[in-house]
């Protein structure tokens, strides 16, 4: 969410960035807003007037009444009385204006980084680097699940029985494997100075309405009926509703922290979820990152957070790529988003397996996340970064691993967390 002042001030600007967003239907929006505001400044300056007015006229009163003037002060009380009506209705013309401005502001897209690609949807996504050699073996690669299911490691027909489409029991050396990225991913967050942190995996709408768009909720939260909860799709939303209402000293920035949470998403309007594959399901487990910070740092954190997940997955032998989302298509409240991509020699290209996301300040607008610092009070900056989240990188791990026998090599780096097994075999 931008800032009403900058908005007031720069409408043509506002205009400009919705234009390359390819939301021209959100145009009018601005005028509007624009409006609703001044009446709302309207009714608060004269709301103000009455105040000192009442005032006023209450030590009037008090002065009438002891010079004897019991009729006079009369007078000025139904006046006090007539300006206490008023200051009831502007109080409530207030309050509605202020929640038409905030429901509007709130799907008006951020200003997005002036580096960012001009394209109207992801097809227009530009490559920014790759990492690592693509290879594609001699020997055909199987679909991954039917590389799991001959290693025992997958059981979706039972999942299906159980709890529907887009579910999974991971089984065996398959789940451990799951697990082991997992611990591997907390460790190397630690490692580079991550603070490790477990999250609610429920969180109330308050912290989902300053997190993320209304389309992304519509198309993710599940809700607990009944109760003002929801589900955490990713604990990016937990991790940063942490600091909801905190004013924080600006010595102790950045918070950096890493978080394991599973994801629960309702994939609304997804493809694909009748299919065999667990590319894209209702439930899966992840390790993130983000990043609190001052305005400043915030892009050097945001190439700091990429290169984080590139470096996790090479350090598996795993190539990859990152790719710089185009205006069209970043979600409303971020200002530059990253993807990284893995290889996979079955498909022969790549595929998504982290994003990386500076919000700018409009997460901290949300939540009122406000910084104490030298020269005042401002808004943080926020970022969010997948570490790694299976069972899709699992994909990636055994196209890339798989041998011609149907065992897959397990790396260096993750032989610790298997119990030192080299390998996994049919």
């Amino acid at each position: 969410m931008i800032d009403i002042k900058y908005l007031r001030e720069h409408p043509e600007e506002v205009k400009e960035n919705i234009k390359k967003k390819f939301q021209d239907e959100k145009l009018p929006l601005v005028d509007e807003v624009i409006e609703l505001d001044k009446e709302r400044r309207d009714a608060q300056k004269e709301a103000d007037e009455l105040k000192a007015s009442r005032n006023t006229l209450s030590k009037q009163i008090g002065a009438l009444m002891k010079e004897g003037k019991k009729e006079e002060a009369e007078e000025v009380k139904k006046q006090v009385a007539a300006n206490a009506e008023k200051l009831a209705e502007l109080d409530a013309k207030q309050a509605e204006m202020e929640e038409k401005v905030t429901k509007i502001m709130m799907v008006i897209p951020n200003i997005i980084d002036p580096s960012v690609p001009i394209g109207k949807d992801d097809s227009q996504n530009v490559e920014v680097q790759r990492f690592g050699e693509p290879v594609v073996p001699d020997f055909e690669i199987p679909y991954h699940t039917d590389i799991m299911e001959k290693l025992k490691g997958i059981d979706l027909d039972s999942a299906r029985r159980v709890a529907g489409n887009g579910f999974y029991y991971l089984m065996g050396d398959i789940a451990r494997l799951h697990s082991a990225v997992i611990s591997y991913a907390r460790d190397f967050m630690i490692d580079r100075g991550f603070t490790y942190c477990v999250p609610p995996f429920m969180i109330r709408s308050n912290v989902v309405t300053g997190v993320m768009s209304f389309a992304e909720m519509d198309a993710m939260m599940y809700k607990i009926e009944g109760e003002d909860l929801y589900l955490i799709g990713t604990s990016e939303h937990s991790m940063i509703g942490k600091f909801i209402d905190q004013i924080v000293p600006e010595e102790e920035l950045p918070y950096t922290l890493t978080s394991y949470s599973p994801c629960f998403r309702k994939e609304k309007g997804a493809h694909g979820l009748e299919e065999r594959g667990v590319y894209r399901i209702h439930q899966f487990e992840k390790q993130e990152m983000i990043v609190v910070c001052k305005p400043e740092e915030s892009p050097m954190w945001f190439d700091k957070l990429w290169q984080n997940t590139v470096d996790l997955f090479r350090s598996m032998d795993i190539p990859v790529r990152t790719l710089e989302c185009c205006s069209g298509d970043l979600a409303d409240l971020k200002v530059k988003s990253v993807d990284v991509e893995a290889w996979s020699p079955r498909q022969k290209k790549y595929f998504e397996v982290g994003s990386c996301s500076n919000l700018g300040d409009a997460q901290a607008r949300r939540l009122k996340i406000r910084v104490d610092g030298k020269d005042g009070k401002y808004l943080a900056h926020t970022l969010n970064n997948t570490v790694v989240a299976p069972p899709r990188m699992l994909i990636a791990f055994l196209e890339n691993n798989l041998r011609e026998d149907g065992s897959v090599a397990i790396p260096e780096v993750l032989r610790p967390y298997m119990g030192g097994k080299t390998e996994i075999r049919p």
